[in-house]
């Protein structure tokens, strides 16, 4: 799991500076939690968080942006409660979750969002 800057997350994720319409800078899908340290619930989504960044190698990746140290991400993308999670498929628009999600949840949105919009765009 990748603590993304902004420098880092426009090279990574979008470039919102140069790109007005949404384009996925990435070479896999991904997730992006917006957290903080002082944050309950953002506590407990890390360590799923960091399962699944192993489950799911290879595959996807796993971002976290500290809403504290890069307010100008948190308010780019409009975040007001945490933790927010944006998931990125390659080829489609991110969908933004908000709150603590349980395994089950995030597995489900990997597989069905991340994944399968992947794996449809390679066989179109």
């Amino acid at each position: 799991m990748e603590h993304l800057t902004k420098k880092t997350f426009l090279e990574k994720v979008f470039n919102f500076e140069k790109n007005k319409e949404w384009t996925f800078e990435g070479q896999l899908p991904c997730i992006i939690d917006f957290y903080a340290d002082w944050c309950q619930p953002c506590k407990m989504v890390a360590p799923i968080l960091e399962e699944l960044s192993g489950e799911f190698e290879g595959k996807i990746n796993i971002y976290k942006v500290d809403t504290e140290a890069e307010q100008e991400l948190a308010a780019a993308f409009g975040i007001k409660s945490i933790p927010s999670m944006l998931f990125c498929p390659k080829d489609a628009q991110p969908q933004m979750a908000v709150g603590a999600l349980p395994k089950e949840t995030l597995v489900q949105v990997i597989n069905d969002v991340l994944l399968k919009q992947t794996t449809e765009a390679k066989a179109e």
